[in-house]
């Protein structure tokens, strides 16, 4: 594989948080958040996705939100290999894995 494939396919870790003003949307987000990464609290999610992943998340999302009501943060956490443990500490409450479903009242 060429250097550029790899660059190409290697995966990044994103944070996905986003803020949802209609609770149908944001039922609509939450699930394709799901198919693309881990629920770690209510609107945020752990992604690790190749660009192309990326890209495709996004189209995703930008087709449901309403861009003058919603808002969809993509923090880049780097490379998905290679960075070694992950770890996630709290204040407050200890952070536990959420693997329950998200349900809006």
């Amino acid at each position: 594989m060429s250097d550029r494939a790899t660059v190409i396919s290697a995966r990044q870790t994103y944070l996905v948080c986003y803020d949802i003003a209609n609770d149908r949307r944001l039922k609509k987000v939450f699930k394709v958040c799901k198919n693309h990464g881990t629920h770690l609290q209510f609107s945020v999610f752990e992604c690790d996705l190749t660009s192309r992943e990326l890209t495709v998340l996004q189209r995703e999302l930008k087709a449901l939100i309403k861009q003058d009501e919603d808002q969809v943060i993509f923090v880049s956490l780097g490379p998905a290999e290679g960075r070694g443990d992950r770890v996630i500490s709290s204040l407050g409450l200890p952070y536990s894995r959420f693997d329950a479903p998200c349900y809006v009242v």
